[in-house]
């Protein structure tokens, strides 16, 4: 392909994370000389994208290493990778002291309150249950976590009176501190209890942009409202927020939960008032249940901030695709435009061994390329800490040059790392619509059929 020689190899059992292997494969795409590049896990997802790009990829296991390259010198480049990989930091590595082999023996050596968990998922669960056993609460950032030891896990928390956030709980904001994905939010009357990273994001945007705050968000991963888990972890997390004396109204935000889990939650005898954000069939969108907690408050709802796109006379667009980083935006987006396709790419399939798209943003971009002149793509840009630090820098080129008429969702706050106001210009310079609220975005989109 193209003419130039390619390199693919592969090194038995060596493991690096997601994170670190997106950067590498950066580096190597920018150097002279360099048409393709790509260094990550031989997952399955992994392997197909290789192949795809036109590399012949040996039988390799998930936890095997692939570098892959065609350029015009592979070796430099190989050796390049194999730097960079070298140089980049492990743990333990900048202390002359033993690191702790344990997750107990860690909260051992001084006091402790939360464990965070980012571990592959076959590893996380035992990690999280030595924290629960030792009396700890913990956030279990990483997913892959099998549905019964998720039960198993919270089913022990609730005995031991600590609360488990996640498996697959992307963001958290504990008296202002931010954990996983998350926007600078102003403290303020508001806690969230979220089985929703990104769900949360947008509520907490909306309302900081509405001149609220909020005192915590309590994540409790996507399937805690399932009929598998039973709430478990929502229902301590409400309980919690209701005891907390900084917090004067609970917003509650969910995909569609089991019904029977819904109406358990909805009977248990809380004192603070609950706005429920439970997407599905006659439920209100994140948006309006935003609305509806400033309206609890007493408080204005402003107008919602949209820049329309500069270009136009693209092709009228016939149909709608979804190419989404957060799975609530995702399923809110399909409802509110009520047709089109939609691609969750935050989804387990797409992130093992691979960053998650709010961090890597190549899936999305392959597919953008894909998309057609009557197409409407419809996607989301989350900021905040943990986030790409610069999405337009990645995405604002592809949007521009792609025959599609494209409509972001931009989820974010004015004190983002990223600059809203600066990411908002720039993509409606590539010639996207923007909007600051998913399903504006999605009634927009729609309206352009």
């Amino acid at each position: 392909m193209n003419g130039l020689p390619q390199a693919v190899l592969v090194r038995r059992g060596t493991y690096h994370d997601s994170v670190t292997l997106m950067r590498v494969s950066r580096a190597l795409s920018e150097l002279p000389g360099v048409h393709a590049a790509m260094v990550a896990m031989a997952t399955e997802l992994n392997v197909s994208i290789l192949r795809e790009m036109g590399f012949g990829v040996p039988e390799a296991e998930p936890g095997d290493l692939v570098i892959a390259v065609r350029a015009r010198d592979t070796d430099a480049a190989v050796e390049e990778a194999d730097r960079q990989l070298t140089a980049a930091p492990r743990p333990g590595e900048t202390s002359d002291e033993q690191p702790p082999l344990t997750t107990r023996s860690a909260a051992a050596r001084g006091p402790a309150d939360l464990v965070l968990v980012s571990t592959p998922g076959e590893y996380a669960f035992f990690e999280a249950l030595d924290a629960v056993e030792a009396g700890l609460n913990v956030m279990i950032f990483s997913d892959g976590v099998p549905v019964e030891r998720e039960r198993l896990l919270k089913e022990r928390a609730e005995a031991r009176d600590v609360l488990v956030m996640g498996p697959d709980c992307g963001t958290a904001v504990i008296a202002g501190a931010g954990l996983g994905f998350a926007n600078v939010l102003a403290p303020g009357p508001v806690g969230v209890v979220a089985a929703s990273g990104t769900g949360a994001q947008q509520v907490t945007c909306l309302l900081d942009r509405a001149g609220t705050g909020v005192s915590h968000v309590l994540g409790v991963g996507g399937r805690d409202l399932s009929a598998e888990v039973g709430g478990l972890s929502a229902r301590r997390a409400l309980r919690l927020l209701d005891d907390d004396p900084g917090t004067e109204l609970i917003v509650l935000i969910s995909k569609p939960p089991a019904p029977e889990v819904a109406r358990a939650i909805e009977e248990l005898p809380l004192r603070t008032p609950v706005v429920r954000a439970l997407l599905g069939p006659g439920a209100p969108d994140l948006t309006e249940a935003a609305e509806q907690a400033l309206g609890a408050l007493g408080r204005p709802v402003p107008e919602w901030p949209s820049w329309p796109a500069w270009h136009g006379g693209r092709a009228t667009p016939e149909r709608i695709k979804g190419l989404y980083a957060g799975g609530t935006l995702s399923v809110e987006a399909a409802a509110v435009a009520g047709t089109g396709d939609f691609i969750d790419f935050g989804d387990d399939a797409y992130t093992r061994g691979r960053a998650h798209p709010m961090i890597d943003p190549a899936l999305r971009v392959e597919a953008l390329g894909r998309a057609g002149a009557t197409d409407v793509v419809l996607m989301d840009v989350v900021l905040g800490h943990g986030a790409d630090p610069d999405p337009a820098a990645s995405l604002a080129h592809p949007i521009a040059r792609s025959p599609a008429t494209v409509v972001v969702a931009l989820i974010g706050t004015e004190g983002d790392p990223q600059d809203l106001h600066r990411q908002a210009g720039a993509f409606r310079e590539a010639g996207a619509a923007v909007f600051l609220s998913n399903a504006q975005a999605a009634r927009h989109a729609r309206s352009l059929l």
